[in-house]
């Protein structure tokens, strides 16, 4: 007994002194909300801010295809170099006497609709770069909510290696200076040895996953090399139930506002405008014009009119016509599959929030709390010697895993409710 009493209060003077010196600040650490990571994330994103000029640039076109083609003029006088011609009416003539001057004036006229079709195509694709970005943000928001999540429980993981971890060094620290005084069995040295090294692997390995998603949101954020420390009130998401919505709700939701379906249906409607257009382009444009000629013609001062157009003999744009034809079909096959996708997703994001509510809601929430005050029982009976070592650590091994199955279960949870966001492309589970 008076071994084990010496062997406690070493440990625990060393474990005191870890405490109160052991402790430091990080500096460049963010706290930060949930609703606050979103307002940045909306605000300095560089891919929706690219996504943005990228709208600007298709509604500039709507304007480009609303103008009309220029008209074409042409003019022409000589002769450059002086004639000398007997025969002619004018047997001497230079650039600026005698001389002979035309001049004509085009217009290209469309034809068959082309220049409203054209219209209708712009505006088309300018709506679908906006629901492209709409599409965007759904995607990116259910990234940073996600990582948000996964990075608060990962991180409440690692504060259970943090503490065991530094309690077996102290250990360790402590067993290593009674070494070789008889009091500590070398058996037990390297079963708590072995256990330090295996904590130290898998903190390493949840530290790594941490660092990856903390690099994630930096990313999504804009951040600079800091800390994410994700601060979330648990008791909001607690009453949090998948039974608020039907499926039926949740698949109306979706079929409105599901930004990647909006896509489908202009995608549809574009191969249908371009159908049109390419097969309104077999009618040929026309080509008005009107000429002057002052003495090139049969008769001086020469005024005429003309059109002008090809003749749509060889090409009558069969190709185009067929392959805009056959992307029509497809598109109209992709939406349909979209809509079935949708179905689908709904469904099984539904399912899986009920099926991880309801394990969720079978944990006995007095387990937890009476293995974290067992916690200090257990090491007051390990001071008192009245479990051994191994059973020491069998506990803090049991605790460790019951403290991140616990983390999974609540991430998953949450994470089920933010896929029904997703799928739905609403935030009714906020």
């Amino acid at each position: 007994m008076k071994k084990g009493k010496i062997i406690f209060v070493f440990i625990f003077s060393i474990l005191l002194k870890n405490i109160l010196f052991g402790q430091s600040n990080i500096s460049d650490t963010l706290r930060i909300k949930l609703n606050n990571a979103e307002s940045i994330f909306l605000n300095n994103n560089y891919q929706l801010l690219a996504q943005k000029y990228n709208i600007e640039s298709q509604k500039a076109l709507i304007i480009q295809a609303k103008l009309l083609p220029n008209p074409n003029f042409s003019y022409g006088r000589g002769p450059v170099f002086p004639l000398n011609d007997p025969n002619s009416n004018y047997p001497k003539s230079s650039f600026f006497s005698n001389s002979e001057s035309s001049a004509s004036i085009s217009q290209l006229i469309t034809t068959a609709g082309k220049r409203n079709k054209q219209i209708k195509i712009a505006e088309k694709t300018a709506s679908l770069s906006e629901f492209q970005f709409y599409d965007l943000v759904r995607t990116l928001k259910f990234t940073l909510r996600s990582d948000f999540f996964n990075l608060f429980y990962l991180q409440q993981s690692a504060s259970v290696y943090d503490k065991e971890i530094a309690n077996l060094e102290v250990i360790v620290n402590a067993f290593n200076e009674q070494e070789g005084k008889g009091y500590i069995s070398q058996k037990e040295v390297v079963r708590i040895k072995a256990q330090l090294y295996t904590l130290k692997s898998e903190y390493n390995d949840l530290e790594n996953q941490i660092n990856d998603i903390e690099s994630e949101l930096r990313l999504l954020l804009q951040l600079k090399q800091q800390y994410i420390l994700p601060v979330i009130s648990e008791d909001n998401i607690i009453d949090i139930t998948p039974s608020k919505y039907s499926y039926s709700i949740l698949l109306d939701s979706a079929y409105v506002n599901r930004p990647d379906l909006a896509i489908s249906k202009l995608n549809t409607n574009l191969s249908n405008l371009n159908y049109s257009y390419q097969k309104s382009l077999t009618v040929p444009d026309i080509t008005a014009s009107a000429s002057y000629d002052k003495q090139g013609s049969y008769a001086q001062n020469f005024h005429s009119i003309g059109i002008s157009f090809d003749l749509p003999f060889l090409n009558r744009n069969q190709g185009n016509i067929k392959s805009a034809q056959a992307i029509k079909k497809t598109n109209e096959i992709n939406e349909k599959l979209q809509v079935l996708t949708i179905e689908e997703q709904v469904s099984r994001a539904l399912q899986k929030a009920i099926d991880n509510d309801k394990l969720y809601k079978s944990i006995d929430k007095a387990f937890s709390l009476k293995f974290d005050s067992l916690l200090n029982e257990v090491f007051l009976n390990y001071k008192k010697r009245n479990i051994s070592l191994i059973d020491f650590l069998d506990f803090y091994e049991a605790y460790k895993q019951n403290v991140i199955q616990v983390n999974t279960i609540k991430y998953n949870r949450v994470n089920a409710f933010e896929e029904i966001n997703f799928y739905t492309g609403t935030s009714l589970f906020n």
